[in-house]
């Protein structure tokens, strides 16, 4: 299943921008919602840990303010590309039963189209980060482009996860009004609004969380300029092929019984 993804790229592209457009249909501003959205949320976590709480990052000598909310808009931005496929994988297949019952379609490539349609939301808040980047102390470097190397397996965790929950949720549709309380308590779990040195003693398992992995690795090569921990992407990358794995075998087991549920 995995390996016919490229045979059918063009079709992956088609329901890709389907699911850009549909998101946007109707709207004013259309695409600029894909900056807004994340600048919004990124004035309110501000607000809240920046002014009131006084956090930092602590990993940049003399820490502005610019600097915190360019590493705090950085994680939001990575974190929301999981959250987006998590929101909506649940019903991506229920939500088109023609394509289960009366035509012969390749199921899988709707959440990979959810995947697409996320990480183009992230690329448009990734212009904002090199802008920021440029603007804050420590400048911008070569390490931006180690980018790509987290955001790669950030997509196969978010395509294993997606592929897991669209066919889970055709058998329990109840699982969709639960992924809304994961995304928050993963939100926290995964460091995006401190460092995870701030993680207390006793809650060190969440460490090996590889969303906060990967957060926390974009922070400091992408934003602080610090080399590549290789043993830590090589930790990443593995566990998001698992899960990928595990994604791929539980749509391909299930998806035979999608017709007579639906």
């Amino acid at each position: 299943m995995i390996a016919g993804l490229w045979t059918r790229r063009d079709l992956i592209w088609q329901f890709t921008r389907r699911a850009i457009e549909v998101r946007h249909r109707g709207s004013r501003l259309g695409p600029l919602w894909a900056l807004l959205n994340p600048l919004s949320m990124l004035a309110l976590y501000f607000f809240v840990f920046g002014h009131i709480y006084g956090t930092r990052f602590g990993s940049l000598r003399g820490e502005t303010e610019l600097d915190f909310a360019v590493a705090l808009f950085l994680g939001l931005s990575l974190f929301h590309v999981f959250t987006e496929v998590l929101a909506q994988a649940p019903a991506a297949v229920l939500n088109q039963p023609n394509f289960v019952k009366k035509v012969v379609f390749p199921l899988e490539i709707l959440p990979v189209a959810q995947v697409g349609a996320a990480l183009f939301h992230c690329a448009a808040g990734m212009v904002l980060v090199v802008i920021g980047s440029a603007a804050g102390s420590a400048g911008l470097s070569w390490h931006l482009l180690e980018l790509p190397l987290l955001v790669a397996p950030l997509a196969l965790l978010s395509l294993g996860v997606g592929w897991m929950l669209a066919a889970v949720g055709v058998f329990l549709r109840d699982i969709g009004q639960v992924t809304a309380f994961v995304a928050t308590a993963l939100l926290f779990a995964s460091a995006v609004m401190y460092p995870p040195a701030k993680i207390p003693a006793g809650f060190e398992w969440l460490r090996h969380n590889p969303l906060l992995q990967i957060v926390d690795l974009a922070r400091r090569t992408a934003l602080w300029h610090q080399p590549m921990p290789w043993d830590q992407l090589t930790f990443v990358s593995g566990t998001s092929i698992v899960i990928l794995a595990a994604g791929a075998i539980t749509f391909s087991l299930l998806r035979k019984s999608f017709a007579e549920v639906i």
